[in-house]
This record gives structure tokens, sequence and C-alpha cells, in this order.
């Protein structure tokens, strides 16, 4: 599905949305990137070099298309809910994981790493959020939403 397609779709639901762009993140990493993304936790490093190469034009495609996608990596991982809701802030709702309780923003993180650069890392960032969610980390799950 190319960016014209899935802007002109009709999605029965946001999370069937969520997963056509992420598929598309897919296609755009191999066809623009020759990279391979596979929604495996080790993709992530992958998506993270492929972001350290963006330029910040078309800002919200790119912003849905790999936010997209990092988020069907956790979702994947950790299981969860596609919801719109209010970031914290903005007036605007925004595609919210959620997952055990927490709110996760995973596109808003994509904006920060295309806008502010790497020290948004997305690498360090879902090895935060894996050990908040399995339990690993001395902060409870509350602590993950609003981080980014």
């Amino acid at each position: 599905m190319t960016k014209a397609k899935l802007a002109e779709s009709n999605f029965a639901s946001l999370a069937e949305m969520m997963s056509a762009y992420a598929e598309e993140a897919v296609h755009a990493a191999w066809n623009d990137h020759r990279q391979r993304l596979d929604r495996s936790e080790s993709s992530v490093d992958v998506l993270e070099q492929i972001l350290d190469g963006q330029a910040a034009e078309d800002l919200e495609f790119q912003t849905r298309l790999w936010g997209s996608y990092f988020g069907e990596i956790i979702r994947g991982r950790f299981g969860g809910e596609w919801e719109l809701t209010q970031y914290p802030g903005a007036v605007a709702s925004v595609p919210t994981l959620v997952v055990r309780g927490a709110r996760l923003y995973p596109l808003m993180k994509v904006y920060r790493r295309l806008t502010l650069g790497p020290q948004e890392n997305l690498a360090t960032f879902y090895k935060m959020v894996s050990g908040r969610l399995e339990g690993n980390d001395a902060q409870s799950k509350e602590g993950i939403e609003g981080v980014i």
C-alpha cells in the first residue's frame, strides 16, 4: 500500500490502520533504505538506523509510518490495544498503545526522534519500556505514561 492509498483508506479500526502503516514501514525500509524490518525486537536497532538518516520532511507521514511500526513491535511483544487519547499537555488525540494499564505514545516518540535527534534513541527507550513492563525496573508501570 502506498502513502496515497494509506491516506485514502477507510480503516475499520485504529488497530487495522496501525497495522497497515506498520506493514508499509516494512516495505519502505526495504525499498528506500535496503533495510529489513521483521517486527522483532532486534529490528528496533534497524529502525533507529533508518531514522538516524531521515530528514524531517513529510514529518506527519514519517511519524505515522515509523511510529506505527515501533508501536506494533511493542504490541507484538507485550500485547495491548490501540486507542485514541489525548497526549499529555496537547490538545489533539493521538494513537496510544495501552499495555497492562500503561499508556505509551510510540508515534510521539518517533516524532521526537525525528525532530530532536539521537538523544531520543528508540532502542534505549524500548529497553526502558521493556524493563518496566516486565517488572524488572524499580519504577512502576505508571511511570511509563508521560515519558515520551
